[in-house]
């Protein structure tokens, strides 16, 4: 073949291959990391998580190699798996729930790191400012403290006899608790509701606080978002119901459990949105200019047929409001 024809060739393979295409393969694969804490239903949503990037142009065994990795709620685990995550030097690490978080940023601070749903990021040390996180971690935080507010009274108003409310949360784990605690605690005066916390470390104890409750007829429970609830959601679902004491979540998966309903941000709409800031610093974004985000989607999600095993009646005004009601 003629040089003249030949490059005539290469020019014609050019236009009928799309930039977009040229730009998604990389010289090399490229490494991601996940770790996720504590959460039965982590995998479910690492599908979503591959399917965003791959809507990105990042597919999984052809240009990029994702390694997840699922840890309980013990933080010597986290660590542990984080420092093994890290020791295989991927391009982007991403960080699920506050202890991953801080457990991959104290095994480096030069990977870039991607977090989502985090209590406070600033506060714990992740970030220097939420517009210019400085380091080498941005991503997206979960829900303001002052949410507790709204769990409480949502929780009041499915309840009207509502007089006392336990609010779970492992202590070691959950590094926004004693946030919310307060947040729900500055609440109670305003819904005429006694409110104590009720840490828990261990599996035992679950029961034991969730017991205490139904001494006294009028008790409720709010459930944290913590690694160590979130391993034990199942167990904390069917507790509630073998005491029939309402409850109201931060996750929708307990909902779909069985959980009388939730409150929270749309963990979904999260991981993809994650997805979006590791595309970015895979073409070359530095993590320390890409503001931290809160998230903007929440859902209310209420199961109707376990308030009917509990004896409730939805407010219809209450029903209006709701994303997805279970029936």
């Amino acid at each position: 073949m003629r040089r003249r024809q030949f490059l005539a060739l290469l020019g014609g393979m050019a236009i009928g291959c799309p930039a977009d295409v040229v730009a998604q393969k990389p010289d090399r694969v490229r490494r991601i990391g996940v770790l996720t804490a504590g959460s039965a239903y982590g995998q479910r949503r690492a599908k979503i998580f591959t399917q965003a990037l791959q809507d990105l142009g990042w597919t999984d065994g052809q240009n990029t190699r994702i390694d997840y990795r699922w840890a309980s709620s013990d933080i010597e685990q986290i660590q542990s798996i984080a420092k093994e995550l890290v020791g295989s030097r991927p391009d982007v690490l991403v960080g699920a729930g506050s202890a991953p978080t801080a457990a991959l940023q104290q095994a480096t601070r030069t990977i870039p790191i991607v977090f989502l749903m985090v209590t406070d990021p600033v506060a714990q040390g992740i970030v220097e400012s939420l517009a210019r996180p400085g380091g080498n971690a941005t991503g997206f935080f979960a829900m303001e403290p002052s949410v507790g507010g709204k769990w409480l009274e949502l929780l009041k108003e499915i309840v009207p006899g509502l007089r006392r409310v336990a609010v779970i949360f492992n202590p070691e784990t959950s590094t926004g608790g004693p946030s919310y605690l307060r947040s729900v605690e500055t609440a109670a005066p305003l819904f005429s509701v006694e409110v104590t916390g009720a840490p828990v470390h261990h599996a035992g104890d679950i029961e034991l606080a969730i017991s205490s409750l139904v001494r006294e007829p009028g008790g409720g429970l709010i459930v944290l978002p913590d690694p160590f609830t979130a391993s034990h959601y199942k167990q904390i679902v069917e507790l509630a119901a073998r005491y029939r004491l309402p409850a109201i979540y931060a996750i929708r998966d307990y909902v779909n459990e069985g959980g009388l309903m939730s409150y929270g941000t749309d963990a979904v709409d999260m991981y993809r949105r994650a997805a979006s800031y590791v595309d970015q610093i895979l073409r070359g974004a530095n993590p320390a200019n890409l503001p931290v985000q809160a998230q903007t989607k929440f859902g209310l999600v209420i199961n109707l047929k376990t308030a009917k095993a509990l004896g409730l009646t939805v407010p219809p005004s209450l029903l209006d409001r709701a994303d997805e009601v279970i029936e």
